[in-house]
C-alpha cells in the first residue's frame, strides 16, 4: 500500500494522528483533507461525545464516538464545501473499528463537514448496521495511528447529553 497522508489533530488533552485512506475511500478522504488544507476546521470543536450512558434506550443501536467539525443545525450541516457522495463500507472494505475515522451524515449524500472517531468497535455503523434507519451505514475513511489514549481521555469527558454544553476546542489540524 502507498504511504497514506496523515493529519495531526491537536486538542487540549494532546495530539491525535490519523491516517487518511485515499486508496479505499477517495471521496471521503479527499473531503477531509480539503477541510484540513483549506483551514476550514480551524475554530471548530469536539461538539458531540456519544457514550453508552448518554443515549436513550430507544436508540436502535448504541455507539461510542467523539464527533468534531462543523455543528449540526437541526437536521443538516451548514457546509463551506459541497456535500459528498456516500462511500459505504461494502464498497471501501473499511470497517468501524476502534479508532476508525468516519463521516457524520443524515441521509446518504449529506456528509461534508462533520467527522467522528470510533471508541471501540462499532459494527452498527457499517453498512447493514442498525444505527442509521436507511441501513447504508457511515463512510469510514481513516484511522488513528497515534493518540488513541487522547481519544479515550476525550471520550471520558462525555456529558449527560451527547450534544455537549461545553464543547472541547480543536487547537489545530495539519498534515504531518
Amino acid at each position: 500500500m502507498s504511504q497514506l497522508p496523515k493529519v495531526k489533530i491537536t486538542t487540549p488533552l494532546g495530539d491525535i494522528v490519523v491516517a487518511v485512506d485515499l486508496e479505499h475511500a477517495p471521496i471521503s478522504a479527499t473531503n477531509f483533507l480539503a477541510y484540513v488544507d483549506q483551514g476550514l476546521l480551524e475554530g471548530t470543536t469536539i461538539h458531540r461525545i456519544v457514550s453508552m450512558e448518554n443515549q436513550p434506550d430507544t436508540v436502535p443501536a448504541k455507539i461510542e464516538v467523539i464527533q468534531f467539525g462543523h455543528l449540526i443545525q437541526v437536521d443538516h450541516y451548514p457546509t463551506p464545501l459541497p456535500y459528498i457522495a456516500h462511500e459505504p463500507t461494502s464498497k471501501t472494505g473499511l470497517r468501524h473499528r476502534d479508532g476508525t475515522l468516519s463521516m457524520a451524515r443524515f441521509a446518504p449524500g449529506s456528509a461534508s463537514p462533520g467527522f467522528f472517531i470510533c471508541v471501540g468497535d462499532q459494527p452498527e455503523l457499517d453498512e447493514g448496521g442498525k444505527r442509521q434507519p436507511d441501513g447504508q451505514g457511515f463512510a469510514a475513511f481513516g484511522w488513528v495511528e497515534e493518540g488513541m489514549d487522547v481519544v479515550r481521555a476525550l471520550h471520558a469527558k462525555a456529558e449527560s447529553s451527547d450534544n455537549m454544553v461545553h464543547p472541547i476546542p480543536l487547537l489545530g489540524l495539519a498534515r504531518v
